[in-house]
């Protein structure tokens, strides 16, 4: 790979995110420069992240639903209704005792006369055996709870990864941003060199040879200004995912980039993790554990449901009076009480057992996608698992390959010294070496973003980052 070839495909995924994030407008006065491990930085991210806060306030939501659910439990219907109006009064010709105006057939309502009338009516019903419809609602709800925290737990795991990949973006840009100041010096050195040769009348050494060195430094200036512009862009989008204002410059707390110090577990032991603490796997069995409990909700609806209830209800118009016989009441002013047990069953049969069979049929659907984003998900943590090995033999070889080019660097220099060697050779080495030096760059990057990756896949990337250590998977 060219050091040309590198310094487009190393900043690749930066360019994508840099569009995505908003910045976050800055009040007050901020520092200038903010420098940030990759700790610090996903720390940052998952608390500014509007995604995982996003997920976070849908786990309040079924949290708060959980809550209603349980309350159901006792006094599930518990109301109170009132209403106000207008009243006739009455009319009482012969006088009558106001406790006997029933036996008096003169007695009439007065339309002409209106009092105010007020009535209260306070219900209440609680369950007392349901089929398991009021502990299955329940468990349902809880599960709701514990498929939105897993949601949160997958999004921040995705937040976290991001981050993590643009500090070691960002890294690899400041490396690249040292290569080409050496270069650079090289360059320069290279052409006082010929020149003062060419000055000299030197043998091997023409006007050929100085032209190629120019058109190398013509070369070098374009590759100063790409470094720059990623490097540059790079922080942008480091700064895009902490949400920091614009006039905050990101730097790595880091100086070198340097491979992660991580030791390689068995794969069998990454797919263990990975089935224990994926989030999405988390999410699947809860989703599951819901679907059936509403299995059981839509199957109580077969059997009738006994509850207990009472009414108390209350009227009054001025004007009006109760009457002390039981047989004779004036819905317009007096009071009644009613409590007992009874049953209520839906007679509906034919749509409970379609209800039944759609909830049968969403429950099957959860389980079915369950066992394949197992298999995916194994998969995933073999891919990525591989991944790490194959990045760090590249790196293991790049490193190699360049300890070969410095040897054959420091042999075409001395040979030059000593007018033994020519200078296309020469130059040669040195574009080797400093090839190798990007490529070398760019395959610990790459491990280190195989390393995250595999920590995804295993569910176990924000507690390795967090804690500071990536050797800690239990």
């Amino acid at each position: 790979m060219s050091f040309d070839t590198v310094l487009k495909t190393s900043t690749s995924s930066l360019l994508l995110l840099f569009a995505v994030f908003n910045p976050l407008v800055a009040t007050g006065q901020s520092v200038d420069t903010l420098r940030v491990s990759v700790q610090g930085a996903i720390e940052m991210a998952l608390e500014v992240s509007p995604e995982v806060a996003e997920r976070s306030a849908k786990t309040e939501f079924a949290s708060a639903r959980a809550a209603q659910a349980r309350a159901t439990r006792f006094l599930s219907e518990f109301s109170l209704t009132t209403a106000h109006a207008a009243a006739p009064g009455l009319t009482n010709p012969n006088g009558v005792d106001t406790d006997q105006l029933y036996l008096d057939p003169d007695v009439r309502n007065d339309w002409t006369t209106f009092r105010p009338f007020t009535q209260a009516e306070a219900t209440v019903i609680q369950p007392l055996f349901t089929w398991g419809e009021l502990s299955s609602s329940i468990s349902a709800a809880e599960s709701a709870v514990r498929l939105e925290q897993a949601s949160t737990n997958e999004k921040a795991t995705e937040v976290a990864a991001r981050t993590a990949v643009l500090y070691y973006d960002l890294l690899l840009t400041d490396a690249l941003r040292r290569l080409t100041t050496e270069a650079g010096s090289i360059v320069n050195q290279a052409i006082s060199e010929i020149r003062r040769l060419l000055d000299e009348g030197a043998e091997g050494v023409d006007d050929a040879d100085l032209f190629q060195v120019l058109i190398t430094e013509q070369e070098f200036n374009r590759r100063v200004v790409e470094v720059d512009e990623k490097r540059t862009t790079a922080r942008a989008a480091l700064r895009r995912q902490l949400f920091l204002p614009d006039e905050i410059v990101v730097e790595a707390r880091d100086d070198v980039l340097e491979m992660i110090p991580f030791e390689l577990d068995s794969l069998d032991a990454y797919q263990d993790y990975a089935r224990v603490h994926r989030p999405e796997l988390a999410q699947g069995e809860a989703g599951l554990a819901a679907r059936s409990a509403l299995v059981s909700v839509a199957r109580s609806n077969l059997y009738p449901k006994l509850f207990a209830g009472a009414t108390y209800s209350v009227a009054y118009t001025s004007g009006r009076y109760r009457q002390p016989n039981p047989f004779i009441g004036d819905r317009l002013r007096g009071q009644t009480f009613e409590a007992g047990v009874g049953l209520r069953q839906n007679l509906n049969f034919a749509q409970t057992k379609a209800k039944i069979r759609q909830a049968e049929a969403e429950r099957d659907q959860v389980r079915y996608q369950l066992d394949a984003g197992r298999q995916l998900i194994l998969f995933e943590v073999e891919k990525a698992y591989r991944d790490v090995r194959v990045a760090r033999s590249a790196v293991l070889a790049q490193e190699e390959a360049l300890r070969l080019s410095r040897e054959w660097l420091q042999t075409e220099t001395i040979n030059f010294d000593l007018d033994l060697g020519d200078t296309e050779n020469l130059v040669k080495a040195v574009q080797a070496n400093l090839n190798l030096q990007a490529t070398t760059h760019e395959a610990v990057r790459n491990f280190n973003v195989s390393v995250i990756e595999l920590l995804k896949s295993t569910g176990m990337l924000i507690a390795a980052m967090t804690n500071g250590t990536l050797v800690d998977q239990q």
